[in-house]
């Protein structure tokens, strides 16, 4: 097995247990809350290096925004770059008093550093 195969492989193992959702059991909970999300190039014809996740709904749980901002920029990186290792200018760590929350809605910034 490749290594991005292995680490897709991990991604999923670990996210296994918050798995929730009857009508789609490939949904993820984040604190108890399966948020609407997308993840893409800030402009794939420059580099894919560069995304976007912008998270919806966050009223529901600023935790658990983070947490699937965090998930989804891995996924991405892993995707296009088969490492997860993410430099986030606006992330999941950021101080909450930096976060932007613009109708009910955070767009967190990252770059994938393989």
């Amino acid at each position: 097995m490749s290594g991005k195969t292995v680490l897709l492989l991990l991604v999923a193992a670990l996210a296994g247990p918050v798995a929730c959702g009857r009508d789609n059991p490939n949904r993820i909970a984040f604190d108890g809350v399966i948020f609407k999300s997308k993840t893409r190039a800030v402009d794939k014809k420059v580099s894919r290096a560069d995304f976007t996740s912008t998270i919806y709904k966050v009223s529901q749980s600023v935790d658990g925004a983070r947490d699937a901002a965090r998930y989804q920029g891995t996924i991405y990186c892993v995707t296009n770059y088969g490492s997860s290792r993410i430099a986030w200018t606006i992330g999941p760590d950021t101080e909450i008093s930096r976060l932007a929350v613009v109708d009910d809605t955070i767009t967190f910034r990252g770059k994938c550093d393989p």
